[in-house]
């Protein structure tokens, strides 16, 4: 598949008729956020990672297409900070079952979803089985955030950062991947030092994100560099194609061993 033609939303029909007739199967569905990134990220950093991540994995696959991320997420801990918008896990759950059920109905047979905003894992995790018993398509869900968080740490260090973050928000990670992919959108003079070492979760979700932190960041943005942030997309990419590989071996290993 051409690298140009990844972009779902940007072939006409007839390219994606093509590329069904010639065997793309998969669709990778981002799921990403408009939410506060600090003083110094945009709103749309979740968003950004999802676009990124969504066509570097289909790419990786070399059969598969990517969807537009869906946004907004569930960000309703965000709200103290002005620009946050948020739905509610109904309103996602039922976004997912729409980008689901149009893919599928299209043809596409492996469907992988791929949450890159904390507050939408419980949702991806709980509406993806419901799915996939309903449809002829594999509704895979990649929405394991220890993982996730995992996999940015281990970049952060193959890009030569020595700083690790066991909460990820805003910090040296999410600031890398910016610097990687639209560096022009991180404002350098506004980077600033957040709340850093172990933080509650459970604080975080039912006090507000402004409980553990004034400023929306958690960790320390100074640290990043794009070269760091190239390095987390691509250990995200080669994880993440790796499990939908497995995934789609598992569901039919007849054609995938055809291909």
């Amino acid at each position: 598949m051409d690298t140009e033609s990844v972009l779902l939303e940007e072939m006409t029909w007839r390219d994606v008729e093509a590329a069904l007739d010639n065997g793309t199967r998969t669709a990778v569905v981002a799921v990403g956020s408009i939410e506060q990134h600090g003083p110094h990220l945009p709103l749309k950093m979740d968003t950004l990672a999802g676009d990124e991540l969504s066509a570097r994995i289909a790419r990786e696959l070399g059969d598969a297409v990517a969807a537009p991320t869906i946004r907004p997420g569930c960000s309703g801990h965000h709200m103290a900070f002005p620009g946050t918008i948020t739905i509610s896990p109904e309103t996602l759950m039922d976004t997912i079952r729409g980008y689901c059920d149009s893919l599928n109905e299209h043809g596409f047979e492996h469907i992988a979803l791929v949450p890159t905003h904390g507050g939408n894992f419980a949702p991806v995790n709980t509406v993806a089985p419901e799915i996939a018993r309903k449809l002829d398509a594999s509704v895979h869900a990649l929405a394991d955030l220890g993982e996730l968080m995992a996999l940015m740490n281990e970049g952060l260090r193959e890009g030569g950062v020595d700083y690790q973050e066991p909460v990820i928000h805003a910090g040296a990670a999410e600031t890398a991947i910016v610097l990687a992919v639209a560096k022009e959108l991180v404002r350098t003079d506004e980077l600033e030092v957040g709340t850093e070492g172990d933080v509650s979760t459970a604080r975080l979700l039912s006090e507000g994100f402004d409980a553990v932190s004034e400023n929306g960041v958690l960790g320390d943005p100074r640290e990043a560099t794009a070269e760091a942030g190239e390095s987390i997309l691509s250990v995200i990419t080669a994880a993440y194609a790796t499990h939908i590989r497995a995934e789609r071996e598992a569901v039919c290993p007849s054609r995938m061993q055809e291909n």
